[in-house]
């Protein structure tokens, strides 16, 4: 089959890997699984949705167009089949990517890797639901977390330009991750009281000022 395989030209072979990975997929013990198949689409067949709530800034984009560059597509578009084209439900960036990123364009042939929902969940209601479960799923990453691994990388001897390219940041951000860390790193052996200790001159300001301001706290005015 591999011999036979080697003998078409780039479009019959994806064609034909495509065929051979839906049978296997209609066998499979996995089939009500879509990630158990993952077939390649020609770009100008694959239309985004409509409805997709989710958005990324510029420098998140460039950042997915340089993890697709250097990982190469590591997780698929989630779509769904309608006539002769595939609507995006999940992955609308790394749709653009495909797209608009020259490089990214010609290494795939002009491709995308696609799985297709169950046929159940093909109700529009039912993408919707998906797509914003898909977004929502992902999560955000902790301001801690990033900060840590920004101190990590730096006790690596990564500049801060790498940092930057390699994680989608700007220097401003850079720094003030590292400056929370330092501060972090400095007061972590301290204990601080929720409470705060208030000296006021009441020559500035009346009793009545800061009557709901400082519903709470331990005050103590000076005359």
């Amino acid at each position: 089959m591999i011999e036979e395989l080697n003998k078409l030209d780039t479009e019959n072979k994806i064609e034909m890997l495509n065929t051979i990975k839906i049978a296997l997929h209609n066998i499979s013990p996995f089939k009500m699984e879509p990630v158990d198949c993952v077939i390649w689409v020609k770009g100008d067949k694959v239309v985004a949705n409509d409805y997709n709530p989710n958005s990324v800034a510029p420098p998140e984009l460039i950042l997915l167009q340089e993890s697709i560059n250097q990982d190469g597509y590591t997780q698929p578009i989630v779509s769904w089949e309608k006539d002769s084209e595939f609507e995006v439900v999940d992955g609308f960036h790394r749709n653009r990517v495909g797209k608009e990123f020259e490089e990214v364009r010609q290494r795939i042939h002009g491709y995308l890797p696609l799985t297709i929902i169950n046929k159940n969940r093909e109700d529009l209601g039912d993408r919707m639901a998906s797509t914003i479960r898909h977004n929502r799923a992902r999560g955000k990453h902790s301001v801690d977390s990033m900060s840590s691994i920004i101190i990590e990388l730096k006790r690596r001897n990564w500049s801060d330009d790498k940092i930057a390219k390699n994680l989608g940041m700007d220097k401003d951000e850079i720094l003030r991750l590292t400056q929370i860390s330092g501060l972090t790193e400095m007061f972590a052996d301290q204990d601080f009281s929720e409470a705060w200790d208030i000296n006021i001159n009441q020559e500035d300001i009346t009793l009545e000022d800061l009557d709901t301001e400082l519903t709470g706290y331990d005050v103590q005015f000076e005359s």
